[in-house]
């Protein structure tokens, strides 16, 4: 790769669980590098830890070993508040379940992170607007969520979690509860939207006809990761 600084490093990355008899590990020195611009599927069964290897990546946990880099900048031992204003600045989520707020439109729900960032109102929903747009929902960015089917929820989820513009973004299970018609249709615009901004996407799936669709692939087995062909 040509660039310089990955979007999100991890390297050596070790959790562990308490538990009566043993420690339970779950990571045990894990590395990836991302790169702006790829889209990288993380394959494994369940219980394997994908989703607190998606936390740790999205300073939502803390590592018990090891370094998280987002954009080059260390930050698993910054402070909690330092931490929130990485992630707010440089991540986005998107889940299995949209978790749009019920009482707001699909534009307002996209509009909020913005908001709590700094932007004006009006700036906000210029934004919002653009990205719903372009994402094949002018039509319904004035709908609450409960009036948009399950592939519209999870496109406005997607909308709301590069709102801010990050630089990373990390999805688990964002079609998985989707029938296989409408989880083409999302991933479609995911891989869309890490085309046209060029961020980095980590995207935690069971589905392996997507995964075949990103440009790499990694899994996890016995606490490391391994990459796939």
């Amino acid at each position: 790769m040509t660039h310089e600084i990955p979007a999100l490093r991890l390297e050596k990355i070790e959790r562990r669980y308490a538990q009566a008899d043993a420690p339970l590990e779950i990571l045990k020195g894990a590395n990836l590098d991302l790169w702006a611009g790829q889209s990288v599927a993380l394959i494994a069964p369940s219980g394997a830890g994908k989703s607190t290897l998606l936390h740790i990546a999205g300073l939502l946990e803390r590592p018990d070993g090891g370094e998280v880099y987002v954009a080059g900048a260390p930050a698993a031992s910054l402070s909690d508040d330092a931490r929130t204003q990485l992630r707010r600045v440089e991540i986005g989520f998107v889940y299995q379940f949209h978790h749009l707020l019920p009482e707001f439109t699909a534009l307002e729900n996209v509009m909020l992170p913005q908001m709590i960032a700094g932007l004006s109102r009006k700036a906000a929903a210029t934004r919002a607007r653009e990205i719903l747009d372009y994402l094949g929902l002018a039509r319904r960015a004035d709908h609450r969520p409960a009036e948009l089917s399950g592939g519209e929820q999870q496109r406005v989820a997607i909308a709301r979690a590069v709102a801010n513009g990050p630089g990373l973004l990390l999805a688990d299970e964002p079609t998985g509860n989707l029938d296989p018609k409408t989880a083409d249709h999302v991933f479609g615009a995911l891989a869309q939207i890490v085309r046209a901004t060029g961020l980095a996407a980590l995207i935690a799936t069971h589905n392996m006809e997507l995964a075949e669709r990103m440009d790499r692939r990694v899994t996890l087995h016995e606490g490391l990761l391994f990459e796939l062909d």
